[in-house]
């Protein structure tokens, strides 16, 4: 973008007096920010509209991208990243005398997601825009997000995430373009005198649903997509004055992501907020289309919805409903054409993971399309049973049982069914989805996620940018790929020496964020040991947590460690996982005593950062040098950290599982180091008994005594019920089985740690080969094998 420091400098000074009547030097950091937000989003205001009208001039097809969570991390250092005005900015900002860097950290971080389901879906967003692909994201705008989280004594409290507190300077609401929900009451079909049907709703709740637009930059091309986000309102009416509980009622939709689905209030809120955002999206695409087509016949060409895992399912009925009910097409015409347009990514092989309602529950809150799905169900059956039998088509269809079964769903009202890694795509087709996968095979296929190198590099690890963009050019800067040429570079000695004073002072810049903010001393010369995901039994942060109570019984016996260790967890537990919250407990109260116990000194430290996020995950993975990618085999879909910490230098550390198998195939077996069960091994594992392993190991034996006789203070009921969960309870996710496996790994990298120019060309090595793992190429597959959509930027 063509602007100069000068313009930018008179903008900024001249939006300060119109927004705040003030100098730069009496504004707050906070007016600050809003100010230079605002100001960024003007440079690309022309751009966004630009993008609209030429997508409507050229007729392309358009891509909407449906998801319960988008984690787009800060906006302003990305879109000036995008729009190219970084350098400018600082600049301009820093001869008004203010830090650029201090003004982002003004920024809070969208409550819009939680893991790596919404990271994923905003890394896609943001390659769709740079690769010119006409996509845009369809979500709920939450008030709160999921929670703020802090500990108070070791334990998890959620708080309020009130990122909306001072509005968002990125969004602009349209309520011209807002769409009514019906929830409720009763629907019966009306037969007019053509003999078509026509739904009536009696006694409806209806909601207003108002799209809050945010968007998109693209990577220096003028390209600006669009993130829509609904808000619930009450219906305006004059004459009707709406009582409190009803407001709290509709507001409570779009409050919070993912309330507690623990009781039937929670699941009941969980079904209208999915309903509410797929039937808004659903009406506002259709009608958009019509404003520019005369007919719904080449709607299938030029549109595709994309189902991001199950809870938008429902896009399937929804948009049955709109074709048949407000566009008055047959039954037959509107399922081809829903067909052709919806495709779903199934991001999960855990099957309390694959949603399903309860029957009552879903007809007495979505009742038309609860009928629409009965329908689908009852055409299923009728084809499917003389061709395959009742007994399978019983196992996959939409409802059975009792349930509504969204996956069955997404997958038989889809033209592609797509898995997030290799793996995760086989093993779909081989057990979870496997009765489908029988009847439409040419519908499932494989598309491996990715991250963008722009938000993981260029944004969080500027000296890592500046190493690369000085030894091989800027051209990975647009095309990923082009990092392999590091691999040649960095057999130079001197290149590994400064590869690894990148990595020096981004652990120096960590351990002052961690001072500062948690008050703990870290070692910089020590191994970081980072595992930031969500808190979850199966991702065995446990497994992890049971090698360190090890090393400080090393340190306790007398016995020094190799090399001086700091643990990094970054992690949220659902506020009903009360496994997941005991786990945190133990942490924190295992940190609490190993930071301050004289016996240890600066052997072992652990630092659990809270209220984990993409800012603070920023900081964390480019400090990295060990990345823990350690679930069961065949429990991950893909994981995407994984690839984030691989690209900034870190050795993984991983089962093979998810996308770990593909970036081993990527760096081989010298610059990762893997350990434990393979899929194939817990597969075929006969008569797993835990308490064998405890009762005839003795290593494992200390390690879960501690857990019970002491050791570690304040987790009396805690220590007690995961040491029954590991040995009582036959330890579901084989952390036991695995423990001597994942020890000999990490006794490996204490030993490849102590050769620093092998464990530079590791670093080097996988840096170099990350870039096949950019969202930009995944992108590009989606859009011509599923989507089918126009793909005009080049990979050169």
């Amino acid at each position: 973008m063509a602007i100069t420091e000068a313009q930018f400098m008179d903008d900024y000074k001249t939006r300060m007096l119109e927004m705040y009547s003030s100098s730069i030097t009496e504004a707050s950091k906070s007016q600050q920010y809003r100010v230079l937000a605002s100001v960024v989003r003007d440079y690309y205001a022309k751009h966004w509209q630009e993008t609209k009208t030429r997508y409507q001039k050229e007729d392309d097809k358009q891509v909407y991208y449906f998801s319960i969570e988008f984690l787009p991390g800060r906006f302003l250092p990305q879109n000036m990243l995008n729009l190219g005005i970084q350098d400018i900015v600082a600049n301009g900002l820093n001869k008004l005398g203010i830090d650029l860097n201090h003004i982002i950290e003004q920024e809070p971080d969208p409550g819009l997601g939680n893991g790596g389901l919404g990271r994923l879906a905003s890394e896609f967003l943001d390659s769709a825009a740079s690769e010119g692909i006409a996509m845009h994201g369809n979500g709920i705008r939450y008030q709160y997000g999921l929670f703020k989280q802090e500990f108070i004594n070791g334990y998890q409290v959620e708080l309020p995430d009130d990122w909306l507190r001072n509005g968002n300077i990125w969004e602009v609401r349209r309520e011209n373009r807002a769409c009514v929900v019906h929830f409720g009451g009763h629907v019966w079909l009306k037969e007019d005198s053509f003999g078509k049907n026509h739904a009536i709703y009696e006694n409806a709740e209806d909601v207003i649903a108002v799209p809050y637009d945010i968007g998109i930059v693209g990577y220096h091309n003028e390209v600006v997509n669009n993130l829509r986000l609904w808000s619930a309102e009450l219906p305006y009416n004059e004459h009707q004055r709406y009582t409190l509980a009803e407001k709290q009622k509709v507001n409570e939709i779009t409050q919070i992501l993912y309330p507690d689905d623990s009781n039937y209030e929670g699941r009941l809120l969980r079904l209208k907020q999915e309903y509410f955002f797929v039937s808004a999206g659903v009406q506002s695409i259709v009608r958009s289309y019509r404003r520019h087509h005369r007919n719904l016949d080449d709607f299938g060409e030029k549109i595709s919805i994309h189902i991001n895992d199950t809870h938008p399912a429902m896009a399937v009925a929804e948009l049955m409903r709109v074709l048949m009910d407000n566009e008055s097409l047959s039954w037959e015409k509107a399922w081809n054409i829903t067909e052709q347009v919806m495709s779903y990514t199934n991001h999960t092989l855990l099957s309390e993971a694959l949603e399903t309602w309860p029957e009552d529950m879903f007809a007495q809150t979505v009742p038309r399309i609860y009928q629409i799905v009965q329908e689908i169900d009852r055409r299923f059956r009728l084809k499917m049973v003389p061709l395959y039998g009742a007994e399978l088509v019983q196992s996959v269809a939409p409802i059975a049982d009792g349930y509504v079964r969204m996956a069955y769903l997404a997958v038989i009202g889809s033209h592609s069914v797509n898995g997030v890694a290799k793996i995760h795509s086989q093993l779909l087709q081989d057990s979870v989805l496997n009765g489908l996968y029988r009847m439409y095979p040419e519908r499932f296929n494989n598309k491996t996620n990715g991250i963008t190198f722009r938000r993981w590099l260029e944004v969080a690890n500027p000296n890592l940018t500046n190493l690369l963009d000085n030894q091989i050019g800027q051209k990975w800067h647009k095309s990923p790929h082009f990092l392999r040429s590091f691999e040649v570079v960095a057999k130079d000695k001197d290149v590994l020496k400064k590869l690894a004073a990148v990595k020096h002072r981004n652990k120096v810049a960590f351990a002052n964020y961690v001072q500062e903010h948690l008050h703990e001393r870290i070692n910089p010369k020590a191994i970081f040991d980072v595992q930031i995901k969500r808190l979850h039994a199966y991702k065995r942060q446990l497994l992890h947590v049971m090698y360190i109570i090890d090393e400080y019984l090393q340190i306790k016996s007398g016995q020094p460690l190799p090399n001086p260790r700091v643990h990094i967890f970054g992690a949220k537990a659902a506020p009903s996982y009360r496994y997941a919250k005991q786990i945190i407990k133990l942490i924190n109260a295992l940190a609490e005593q190993i930071n301050h116990d004289p016996d240890v000194k600066n052997q072992l430290k652990i630092i659990f950062v809270p209220n984990y996020g993409v800012s603070l995950a920023e900081k964390i993975i480019p400090a990295a040098d060990v990345s823990e990618q350690i679930s069961l085999a065949g429990k991950e879909a893909s994981g995407t950290s994984n690839m984030k910490l691989m690209a900034n230098g870190a050795i993984t550390l991983a089962t093979m599982d998810g996308a770990n198998i593909e970036m081993f195939d990527a760096v081989g077996s010298e610059n990762m180091v893997t350990f434990g069960l393979t899929v194939d091994d817990v597969e075929n594992y006969q008569n797993y008994h835990s308490a064998d392993f405890y009762s005839k190991d003795q290593r494992i034996q200390r390690i879960l005594n501690a857990l019970v006789d002491g050791t570690i203070k304040d987790i009396e009921s805690e220590g007690r019920d995961i040491f029954n969960s590991l040995v009582q309870y036959n330890d579901q996710y084989f952390l036991l089985a695995d423990y001597e496996s994942y020890a000999q790994a990490q006794e490996k990298i204490d030993m490849l740690y102590q050769k620093p120019d092998c464990w530079g060309k590791m670093m080097a090595y996988n840096v170099a080969n990350s870039g096949r793992f950019s969202s930009d190429y995944t992108v590009i597959r989606y859009a011509e094998d599923i989507w089918h959509a126009k793909v005009p930027a080049s990979i050169e």
